[in-house]
């Protein structure tokens, strides 16, 4: 077979290698691009994989860059994300983004080589027992140890990760399953073992008992998380006609954002530890609470016994085991996002519901009162870049074009979520569950792979970025334009700031003393490097970058000791943020044990 010859597809009575299995079920399964790094126990599928052009494989510089690439490929698209390394490091080396794909519920099959059926158990050269290592922080994992089984394993995977709560799925297969020979079945014709079903519909009697709720609420809100993207543009549709439908104000996790339009008049702003003065207030005030798709983590509820204490709770999620984990509901519906909301709408539409015009009005101009105060605001520099303004001009500079973001993990990505807004799903990939710092620059060569024509952006920190800075190589030798935006502070902002807040201003091992020429450094690697230091030179050295057609790491000097508010500080409820302008008399707040912040 010569190179680039595409494997043909077997007939009834022909066999594959079981590593030409993987690459015909990949193609199967309409995967086009996967990233990887290979080694010995996974050559056998690398050599198949010489003979398929119609997958594109993206060489990583370490197996954490994959999985990330491979999230931020699947949250961009709605796809499932495929990473492909070898046995031991390999496998333990991906395993921070396999968490990140669980907490995040994001898509996402991982094939794994491990060493030969006999040799497992014996301490063999690169063993590890991957399947052991990975069964709590995957939804599924296989060891395989037939390739007769292979074909069955790998279509049952892709439909374990991508429906009801997507999820990452582990396929461990040893080398001389690789090697061995057996018959190759499509997705249509295999026989899962699993009998996995995950309610998609929701109960119409709780569909009618919800919409009598909200009907009859005077302070409603509607709170969205991931699981409004993950259900795909429709959910997101759906979620603006509901919010017309009700009059209620919309609020969103971090992971949700671009669900609900940044633009819509009824867009409160994220919710949580750094959320908006009125979308917090909002949720501390409300007398209905519509969840959808979100599961009440402690960024999004604070201090729980204080947690939105007058509200009625009606959760929706297509995971049956988020709901009442948390927080209890009054009303829960298990079913897809989508599913739910048209089964809203309609029994909406049906019983010509409608809420109460004074009770709204009233609602709207107590939320108008909250957003006079401006949460967001901070003070202005003449002469140092301020995060928050960098941020801003960002955003302003590119209205209009077809951007992607992604983010590195601390202060930067809260500004990012603050300033940046989204009018559409799948545009802002960040790690909200997990909280992984190095996440933003690999989950950019993955978007940028999907949409190649598109201005993909990584808004970093300084020490962030430094965790996976060894693929910005990988973006240049594939000729991905990536843009890497970095907020430099010289700290670890958020942990910084935490030791000013929280820990008496002792600044243990949080200041960078040594960082390196990031122009330089991106010089070095092939790409592009700029840098600015003030306001004045600000605007036109991001239309540089933007206008740049080549990967860019783009150093913004930024003040250095600036904090991100406001902020629930922990034990608190949704109405005690810190705010910008209170931030001089921290000394006055005190937590929960009695002491002083600071």
């Amino acid at each position: 077979m010569t190179a680039h010859q595409t494997i043909e597809a077997p007939t009834e009575t022909e066999t594959l290698s079981g590593a030409e299995i993987v690459v015909r079920a990949l193609v199967d399964q309409g995967v086009d691009v996967l990233f990887g790094y290979p080694g010995g126990a996974v050559l056998p599928i690398y050599d198949a994989l010489f003979n398929e052009p119609k997958l594109t494989h993206v060489l990583v510089r370490h197996e954490q860059g994959a999985t990330h690439a491979a999230e931020g490929y699947a949250r961009s698209t709605g796809k499932c994300g495929v990473v492909l390394v070898t046995a031991g490091p390999g496998a333990t080396n991906a395993v921070t983004g396999i968490v990140e794909a669980l907490m995040d519920s994001i898509p996402m099959v991982v094939i794994t080589g491990q060493v030969a059926t006999h040799l497992i158990g014996t301490d063999a050269f690169q063993e590890c027992d991957t399947i052991g290592v990975t069964r709590p922080i995957t939804k599924h994992n296989y060891l395989v140890k037939d390739a007769a089984d292979l074909p069955r394993i790998i279509h049952e995977a892709f439909h374990i990760a991508t429906s009801g709560r997507p999820g990452p799925v582990v396929i461990d297969i040893p080398k001389d399953v690789q090697f061995a020979k057996a018959a190759y079945q499509g997705p249509d014709e295999v026989t899962h073992a699993h009998n996995y079903r995950p309610r998609t519909k929701a109960e119409p009697g709780k569909i009618a008992e919800a919409v009598a709720m909200i009907a009859r609420a005077r302070r409603p809100i509607l709170y969205t998380g991931g699981g409004v993207i993950n259900a795909g543009t429709r959910a997101s549709e759906l979620l603006r006609e509901f919010a017309k439908l009700t009059g209620a104000p919309v609020t969103s996790t971090l992971m949700g954002l671009g669900a609900f339009p940044a633009s819509d008049p009824q867009w409160l702003g994220m919710v949580g530890m750094h959320g908006s003065f009125e979308s917090n207030n909002a949720m501390h005030d409300c007398d209905v609470m519509v969840a959808i798709g979100a599961r009440f983590d402690d960024r999004v509820t604070g201090k729980l016994d204080a947690f939105a204490p007058t509200s009625k709770k009606i959760h929706i999620d297509i995971d049956a085991s988020s709901i009442g984990k948390n927080v209890r509901a009054d009303v829960g519906i298990v079913g897809d996002a989508a599913s739910v909301l048209e089964d809203l709408i309609a029994a909406w539409k049906s019983r010509n519901l409608s809420t109460d015009k004074a009770a709204m009005a009233d609602w709207w101009a107590q939320i108008d009162k909250w957003r006079a105060r401006n949460g967001f605001w901070y003070r202005p520099d003449d002469q140092f870049i301020k995060p928050q303004h960098a941020i801003q001009r960002l955003y302003e500079l590119t209205r209009g074009k077809d951007v992607y973001i992604t983010t590195e993990v601390g202060q930067h990505q809260m500004w990012a979520a603050q300033f940046f807004h989204f009018d559409e799903p799948n545009r802002w990939m960040t790690s909200g569950g997990l909280g992984t710092m190095g996440y933003g620059l690999p989950a950019a060569v993955g978007v940028q792979m999907a949409h190649r024509d598109a201005l993909v952006i990584d808004i970093g920190g300084d020490a962030s970025v430094q965790m996976t800075m060894q693929e910005f190589s990988t973006a240049i030798q594939y000729e991905l334009p990536i843009k890497i935006f970095i907020l430099n502070n010289e700290w670890m902002g958020m942990v910084r700031q935490w030791q000013q807040l929280l820990h008496g201003e002792r600044y243990s091992h949080s200041y960078s003393a040594s960082l390196p020429d990031f122009v330089k450094l991106a010089e070095a690697y092939g790409g592009v490097g700029l840098r600015a230091e003030t306001p004045a030179e600000l605007d036109a050295k991001i239309v540089e970058m933007i206008e740049t057609p080549r990967p860019v790491i783009f150093d913004c000097r930024v003040t250095k000791e600036e904090n991100c508010f406001p902020m629930i500080p922990s034990g608190k409820a949704h109405n005690e943020m810190i705010m910008a302008e209170e931030a001089r008399d921290l000394g006055s707040i005190i937590d929960d044990a009695g002491k002083r912040l600071v």
